[in-house]
């Protein structure tokens, strides 16, 4: 075999994937495609697809996984984050709040960039915080682009509904007004990954005295601006 990394079973797995690239396979066209036995063609792919590496398309054939395109966008990160330092700064100075990027992480968001305002009340949230799926502005743009049944299943008991996602979806940008935390509003929009997956949330937030009970209003162009300039930054590195 050529290329052979001396670990079998994870060669004959790279021949799998490898095969898939071209396309939907039938089990047979696996077994043409890589020169695999028909029960290790077999075996392996039923392996990969366990692990989500591999799936099925409405025929029954064999197509690549979505796990894929999730560590695709992970491989991504740190094209995002070496960008976000001077995103999130310039957003900041534009709005004079604390501006905060937060990626998903199974039900919890995690904030993995931020930019404190310099002077008076600081009210940003630690890099590393982790917080709810099921309240803020940054959890309802994670959530509006899911899936129907992840996003059927992420409303369950959420502080916001269904009918709000249909209108962030519509909008382009979320706010929320002492949702999370009594006191703090927020605005947030997406930040889009290669193949236009949501792959992280870009935030201000502030006391709701400054903020009003209208945040939007106040900052959701100068968040969406920002949220562009982050997925610009991802399309070219994709």
């Amino acid at each position: 075999m050529d290329n052979s990394s001396g670990v079998g079973v994870l060669d004959k797995a790279a021949l799998v994937l490898s095969a898939l690239e071209s396309g939907p396979a039938t089990l047979a066209g696996l077994v043409g495609a890589t020169g695999l036995a028909r029960p290790t063609a077999h075996r392996l792919a039923v392996a990969l697809e366990h692990h989500r590496l591999v799936a099925r398309d409405m025929q029954g054939r064999f197509i690549l996984g979505p796990r894929l395109a999730e560590l695709a966008a992970a491989a991504g990160e740190d094209r995002l984050l070496a960008t976000a330092g001077p995103v999130l700064t310039h957003l900041r100075d534009v709005t004079g709040e604390s501006a905060q990027l937060y990626r998903r992480q199974g039900d919890m968001r995690i904030c993995v960039a931020a930019a404190e305002r310099l002077s008076g009340l600081r009210d940003t949230v630690p890099v590393g915080s982790t917080l709810t799926m099921k309240a803020g502005s940054s959890a309802q743009i994670l959530l509006a682009w899911e899936e129907p049944e992840r996003l059927h299943r992420g409303l369950q008991g959420a502080r916001f509904t269904a009918t709000a996602l249909s209108g962030v979806r519509r909008r382009g940008w979320a706010q929320s007004i002492g949702e999370r935390e009594p006191g703090v509003a927020s605005v947030s929009a997406p930040v889009r990954g290669p193949s236009n997956r949501v792959v992280a949330a870009v935030s201000v937030s502030g006391p709701i005295e400054r903020l009003t009970r209208h945040p939007g209003r106040m900052h959701a162009q100068a968040v969406i601006d920002a949220a562009m300039r982050l997925s610009e930054a991802l399309r070219r590195s994709g």
